[in-house]
């Protein structure tokens, strides 16, 4: 694995040259305006890099864009990988250890999901102040590399408390409607059943989704502080029984992007 993520790193080093990164940024379903935010120096497609996987979803284009976002030098993937895809947990997150190679100290990772909560709307902005692991693989099965981060990391506080009040801050100042909320992670690809959608909410988190749990445990497994955003794209409950289709989860990650690009900017700037 760490051959793997050495090859990687030294190739994108030749390509984006040796510059320090402050964030690296994650985009997910519908949020790929994002990148035209960034003063883009490089765009590299995921098949040229070493190791990388392919993205197989509408809505990730599959390039890691490096540039300038807020004064800070950031390295952005515009798509992510799923366990749903096919990929196991480590080809997964394998572009977060990539990033920790390359010694970006940040991660903000954003996603489209669920909301369970009862007072949510979709097109809300959600911060992900912690999350509940549901995936039936970890992304750190297997025997531990001291070199990546120890062998039972604390994940106390997986996400970033000074991250969170400064979005709280932006959120404030620029009058957007910010949620909180505990984030829930399944496979997919399907999307939940109306008493799925319950057993979240049961069992305390007020999100569902298929991704960002893992990519932020090996995030905080090599010690990289982190924020994560949800869009409430959909809305389930036992209460709740209609269709929800990708293209409905897309149209309404647009609709909050507007929010969504000024909390993330926000973030970058302040920190």
């Amino acid at each position: 694995m760490y051959n793997k993520i050495e090859e990687a790193g030294k190739f994108l080093r030749d390509k984006i040259g040796d510059v320090s990164l402050d964030f690296a940024i994650i985009l997910g379903s519908g949020l790929g305006k994002l990148q035209h935010e960034i003063e883009a120096e490089h765009s590299i497609a995921y098949e040229e890099i070493p190791h990388f996987p392919k993205t197989t979803v509408a809505g990730h284009t599959g390039r890691l864009i490096v540039g300038q976002l807020e004064g800070k030098k950031v390295m952005l993937m515009s798509g992510r990988f799923h366990y749903y895809e096919g990929y196991n947990m480590q080809e997964v997150t394998f572009p977060v250890r990539v990033f920790h190679y390359l010694q970006i100290p940040n991660l903000i990772v954003s996603n489209a999901s669920g909301g369970v909560h009862r007072s949510f709307k979709v097109g809300d902005v959600m911060v992900i102040t912690d999350h509940i692991n549901f995936f039936p693989e970890h992304p750190l099965r297997g025997a531990n590399d001291d070199k990546l981060g120890p062998r039972f990391p604390d994940m106390s506080v997986a996400y970033d408390k000074e991250f969170i009040q400064i979005m709280n801050q932006v959120a404030k100042d620029q009058k957007i409607r910010l949620q909180h909320g505990v984030y829930f992670g399944l496979q997919g690809p399907t999307f939940e059943t109306p008493a799925e959608y319950g057993m979240v909410r049961t069992l305390g988190a007020d999100a569902v989704g298929m991704s960002t749990v893992p990519e932020v445990i090996v995030a905080r497994h090599q010690g990289m502080r982190v924020a994560a955003i949800s869009v409430i794209t959909d809305l389930g409950g036992p209460e709740i029984a209609f269709p929800v289709s990708h293209e409905e989860v897309l149209n309404a990650a647009k609709v909050a992007m507007p929010n969504v690009i000024k909390i993330v900017r926000g973030l970058v700037q302040k920190v």
